[in-house]
Formats: C-alpha cells, structure tokens, sequence
C-alpha cells in the first residue's frame, strides 16, 4: 500500500503540473491572440476616403492618409458649402488591443477594419442603425478603371430598372484610355484622363444618333459626362462630381 502522504504528494504533482501546462497554454494563446489584431494582422497604412453625414449640408468628404510611422493627413470638404478643403496633419495612437487608432491633435476615433475605417462615436463604439453605413471610410484604390458601372442616379434623380431601353453605364477601359458608355439609347465613346487626387475628365464624347422613347437620363448623363472633373469611390459606388458639389451622378459596379 502506498504511503498517503506519497499518495497526496502525487495528486498534488499531477495537479500542479496539470496547472502549469494549463497556464502555459493560456498565456501561449493570449500571446497569440495580441498579435493577431489590425495593427500587426492587416495592411492598414494607406488613404482612406468617404462620405460622413454632416448636419447642415449633403455630406462631409474624408480623405484619410494613414503612415506607416503613425502619422496622418486628413482632408475634410462639406459639400455644397464652396470649394474649401480643409488640411489637417499630425500622429494617431493605437488603442491597447490594437484594433482602435485616435487622432491624437483631433481626438477622433477609428476601428481598423481590412481596407475600410470604421468613424466611432465620442466612447469608441461603432455607429449602429440606419446610417451605419454611412460611417465608413474605404481604402482607396484605383478600383474604377475596368469595371462595369451601371448609372443608378443622375443630377439627383434615380434611375429604375427599365426606365431605359438599353441598360446606362459607363466603362473605362484600360488599355488605351478610352471611355465606352452607353446612355440607354445610344452608345457614346470617348476619352478620359485620371490625375490626383481623384480627379477624372472626359473628352472627345461621341455617340450615335438613335431616337428613343425617354432621352431625359441620356441627356442628362452626357452633360454629366461632359462637366465631371473628380470622382468618388466608396465600396461598390462610383460618384461624379463638378467643383466639388453635389454628385453629377451615380453608379454601382456590377459583374458582367
């Protein structure tokens, strides 16, 4: 028969073993679970832009450039309020789970997610409801050159399904510059050139002459067309601007 002092020293063993090898783990996971967050997990340095509700105008442009020494430019513009854009530098700081960085010199608060920027409330929670959405900067990229854009609001007004004959759009090809559209009668070609920051102009706009029943979107697309000097991406949706106000016109990527 064992000794029971043998007997508990050895359930004491096992169990502190046990307990050191469960520390062990923990401590191995929580480690690992420090690592893996937006800051050391995703390619977070870089421009962000969008378009963040405002109280008293269309909206409030941001334009975010992120470094990878921790230092910002931040551009802001209200729409429909002049042609004003406001320059901002300085540092932002990293929250303690690495997911969360603030301006420092502003106080504003962001979630990094992968290429898009969540703006947080005054606490650092993220904006919930109906203008979520509206809450989130994109990672900029040249993303409009060979997509398919289809034209879903011109001068203010919505384009339904169907209001045309032919469905609107535009596409900018990206081998020679060349501008393919068609304005849901006629086919329009022409030329576009791209300059930074986001700025877009079209030119040598041709078309042919077909008659259809509405000609309104076509219009109004052309001189859209005709009058765009910048533009605006945010996730799927591609805006056409003139002198920095109100979007000329509208359209979402669609797969063809």
């Amino acid at each position: 028969m064992k000794h029971p002092k043998w007997t508990i020293y050895c359930m004491v063993a096992v169990t502190v073993a046990a307990g050191s090898c469960q520390t062990k783990r923990t401590t191995s996971n929580q480690a690992a679970d420090s690592t893996h967050n937006s800051r050391n997990a995703l390619d977070w340095s870089g421009t962000y832009q969008g378009t963040l509700p405002c109280a008293d105008c269309p909206g409030i442009r941001y334009t975010i450039t992120l470094n990878a020494d921790n230092s910002y430019l931040l551009k802001t513009q209200y729409l429909e309020k002049g042609d004003s854009v406001f320059t901002e530098s300085g540092s932002f700081s990293w929250d303690e789970t690495g997911s969360q960085i603030t301006l420092d010199e502003r106080d504003e608060k962001f979630q990094v997610g992968e290429n898009q920027l969540f703006h947080l409330d005054m606490e650092g929670n993220r904006i919930t409801g109906n203008l979520a959405e509206h809450y989130i900067l994109a990672k900029a990229t040249n993303t409009i050159i060979g997509k398919y854009w289809k034209l879903i609001e011109v001068n203010g007004t919505a384009v339904a399904s169907g209001a045309t004959q032919k469905e609107a759009y535009i596409l900018l090809n990206d081998e020679n510059g060349r501008l393919e559209a068609n304005g849901g009668c006629n086919g329009i070609g022409g030329s576009y050139e791209l300059a930074e920051p986001n700025r877009i102009k079209f030119s040598q706009l041709i078309g042919t002459m077909m008659a259809c029943a509405n000609m309104d979107v076509e219009n109004n697309l052309k001189r859209a067309l005709e009058t765009t000097d910048s533009y605006h991406v945010q996730n799927d949706t591609l805006q056409l601007f003139r002198a920095r106000m109100a979007p000329l016109a509208k359209f979402v990527a669609v797969e063809k």
